[in-house]
């Protein structure tokens, strides 16, 4: 496929309207030091007559029904209530009857009150709030500039929010310290702080490459898979100290997706379990990271310029600024679109062979930094984690996906996923098919005489 070739499709940007400038200091942000790329005399806000013109720009750009705006930061709240009445009252007349806007919000929830609660709930606002656990774990990275911890007052956020009926998720950065202690993370955003929607977001950072695009790394400096280099706390390591190690990644995700397994489908939402199911069942990866290709997450900068990806803000992928440029313009270049197929056409060919490839697809150009181990350079670094995690999950994504085929609810597993492995578990289901030769209904691809049927006599043996 050519850049010129990929279809015009829904695409998304993260708005980041107050640039890089925050109130808290987190040890892990990589987003604080892309201010050396912008100048020192710089307001850090974007000019009312710009929020109007992306607003426009951007309604009208999206084919869909619903166009949903992203306001990030650095700290959004920080630009005050007044600042998103003018983005409401622009949204409203410029969306045409047959469109609807959809805005989303995220932030450390440090500066929320009951006013700030009150226009997010009147306006539908959904907020994405951001917090790392039980309260040792959280404030290990989260602190303001004076080097307090911020549990308490995100915490606080949380409870004004569900006070004032604001629908909010939780979005938690899986580091070096809270990665290992997956089950006390999981049970505190569920049980005590009330989420029914928790992403998980790995954090990982080479280090010393903040400031440098990936494409000038050096990568003599570079890591093979399984490397001690690559673990961090190794003391050649070329990743921080906060960056989660692989495989407490993989093992994170594996155990709460059992928890959540057992008694938490249809009522707690993971995306990346959402997202797992749906390429089960034939589906495209929902989230950019896993899909084939990239280049429809853009970023817009609080000056107007334009960015391939918000992981991608550095001058070699500038795609311009939207004072000079349509936003329209600037994301169906062959430059963008180039960066898109990048993502394929760099896929080593230790990705190509590996049987999770279907639903990972390489993961995030921007965490593409080991040495595979036939030597080609660009595996991601979350490698050995994902390929755990995908392989962990995979009978039972193929008996939830052969669940719903069925006309049946996914939730249903609960039932039979308890020390039971699923495709056992397949056989006490209503089954679509029975004939000893046909595949097998738990989707693991055998014939049903050698998968559950042969199990099931074993099971009725072992009985007897």
């Amino acid at each position: 496929m050519t850049a010129a070739g990929l279809p015009r499709t829904q695409f998304h940007v993260m708005t980041k309207p107050i640039g890089p400038v925050c109130n808290l200091d987190c040890t892990y942000c990589y987003y604080l030091s892309k201010k050396n790329f912008f100048g020192e005399d710089n307001h850090w806000r974007m000019p009312d007559a710009l929020v109007e013109r992306y607003i426009r720009q951007y309604i009208a750009a999206q084919d869909v029904g619903e166009v949903n705006f992203s306001w990030q930061g650095g700290e959004p709240t920080l630009l005050g209530l007044d600042f998103f009445a003018k983005v409401v009252q622009w949204q409203k007349t410029y969306c045409p009857p047959t469109k609807r806007i959809v805005n989303d919000l995220q932030t450390n929830g440090t500066l929320l009150d009951d006013e700030w609660c009150r226009f997010l709930k009147n306006n539908r606002f959904l907020v994405g709030l951001s917090v790392d656990g039980p309260e040792g774990l959280h404030d290990c990275y989260r602190r303001d500039r004076r080097g307090r911890g911020t549990f308490d007052r995100v915490v606080r956020a949380a409870r004004l929010m569900q006070e004032h009926g604001v629908e909010f998720n939780t979005l938690t950065v899986v580091n070096r310290m809270n990665a290992q202690h997956p089950s006390e993370v999981y049970r505190f955003l569920r049980d005590e702080l009330g989420s029914k929607y928790l992403q998980f977001i790995p954090c990982v950072e080479p280090k010393g490459f903040a400031a440098v695009a990936p494409r000038h790394w050096d990568r003599s400096l570079l890591p093979p898979l399984g490397a001690a280099a690559a673990r961090p706390g190794a003391a050649e390591s070329v990743v921080t100290d906060w960056t989660v190690d692989p495989e407490d990644y993989g093992d994170f995700l594996c155990t709460i997706f059992d928890e959540w397994l057992r008694r938490d489908v249809g009522e707690v939402f993971v995306p990346i379990f959402d997202m797992a199911l749906g390429v089960w069942l034939g589906m495209p990866a929902s989230a950019c990271y896993f899909a084939e290709t990239c280049g429809k997450a853009l970023a817009v900068e609080h000056d107007g310029s334009v960015y391939a990806c918000d992981h991608f803000v550095y001058p070699e992928y500038k795609l311009g600024n939207l004072k000079e440029s349509s936003l329209l313009d600037l994301l169906y270049t062959d430059r963008q679109m180039r960066f898109g197929l990048d993502k394929t056409d760099t896929l080593t060919q230790y990705c190509r062979d590996c049987e999770v490839r279907f639903v990972c697809n390489g993961e995030c150009p921007k965490n593409r930094f080991l040495y595979a181990p036939d030597g080609e350079f660009g595996l991601t670094y979350l490698c050995a984690g994902l390929r755990t995690f995908f392989s962990h999950i995979d009978p039972w994504m193929k008996l939830m996906a052969n669940e719903l085929r069925a006309g049946r609810t996914a939730d249903g597993v609960m039932k039979i996923a308890n020390g039971q492995h699923p495709a056992a578990a397949a056989s006490a289901r209503p089954r679509i098919q029975t004939k000893l030769n046909a595949r097998c209904p738990c989707g693991s691809g055998r014939k049903y005489k050698k998968c559950c049927y042969a199990m099931d006599q074993e099971r009725k043996g072992q009985s007897l």
